[in-house]
């Protein structure tokens, strides 16, 4: 069965404070953990149990090698992950809110995953795939962004499911119109699109889900997930389906993270259970797929990081014991 997950996009350093609280302008020291949310998605289902695989670029450089031997470390095959000594590996520092919320200053404009390209990608990379998963931080004009296109285009034509997280960063686009205009345009390309609250209104120009489905569900998707924080998330299936799941009552410690450890925990589901047809799995299943979502992700906002904070299976059948 090819069911390995294939990540494309952005790895970098989140530099994230010492303590919460303060404006990033007045932090005064910073721990660094390996992101960038597909490696997190990728990390989490590697994680949970399900080999995967990530395609970037790194700089030469020490937070390149760090980044690896993370990746390395949680499970992830790195073999595709290329270096480059023209460009670096971008940074980004974190200023975490009393509640956890986050602030974000990147540092990436000699990026070197932007320099990624379609002829870094190995013809033979999704054979012993099932699904692919990409964000929109590097959709940016850029080689990167057209390897996207190639390794979408491999998908679809091999019957390799698509799925899109947008995870908007509006800090990194010069123009929030392109930005709006990118990712719809790639939103016609997924198979499964997550979209959170925060994001829905500048995407989809409605403030309810129920507004947006029509063109959302327009093209290739199956199922919206739309995702609302502490409150839970929901899915809509393009034959109809509504199912949502509430979110849990945790302490939480630090919100990085939490989006990426969602999406990939639905991923794994779907992945585990080798669903071939998105279109046949019962509302039952879908369900389930989402409480352990919603679990997951509400369990690695109770650590700080988020590759880092991401729990194995063993770990979370004992931490749901607890619910």
């Amino acid at each position: 069965m090819k069911n390995k997950l294939c990540g494309i996009g952005e790895a970098l350093i989140d530099f994230i404070p010492e303590v919460k609280g303060q404006r990033l302008k007045d932090v005064p020291s910073f721990k660094r953990v390996a992101g960038g949310a597909p490696a997190n998605v990728v990390g989490a289902v590697t994680k949970l149990g399900i080999p995967s695989k990530f395609l970037t670029k790194l700089g030469d450089d020490p937070f390149g090698d760090y980044i690896v031997e993370v990746l390395d470390n949680a499970g992830i095959d790195t073999s595709n992950i290329e270096r480059d000594k023209e460009g670096e590996t971008a940074l980004a520092f974190v200023s975490l809110a009393s509640d956890g919320n986050r602030d974000f200053k990147f540092y990436r404009k000699n990026s070197a995953d932007l320099r990624y390209s379609v002829e870094d990608i190995p013809t033979d990379i999704l054979d012993d795939c099932g699904m692919i998963h990409f964000c929109s931080v590097d959709l940016v004009e850029s080689p990167m962004k057209e390897a996207h296109k190639k390794l979408i285009k491999m998908a679809i034509e091999q019957g390799v499911k698509v799925s899109f997280d947008p995870n908007l960063r509006f800090s990194l686009w010069d123009d929030l119109d392109k930005l709006k205009e990118t990712v719809n345009e790639f939103l016609a390309y997924a198979d499964i699109i997550k979209i959170s609250d925060e994001e829905l209104e500048f995407i989809t120009g409605y403030t309810d889900i129920k507004d947006a489905l029509d063109g959302l569900f327009a093209n290739r998707a199956k199922y919206v997930i739309y995702t609302k924080g502490a409150d839970g998330a929901e899915i809509y299936t393009k034959k109809g389906s509504v199912i949502g799941a509430p979110g849990y009552k945790i302490d939480v410690r630090d919100t990085t993270g939490a989006g990426d450890s969602f999406i990939g925990a639905f991923l794994y589901c779907l992945l585990n259970d080798e669903v071939e047809n998105l279109e046949n799995v019962d509302d039952d299943t879908l369900r389930r797929y989402l409480d352990f979502a919603n679990a997951y992700a509400a369990n690695t906002t109770t650590k700080e990081g988020a590759l880092a904070a991401m729990a194995d299976k063993a770990e979370m059948e004992e931490w749901i014991k607890k619910f």
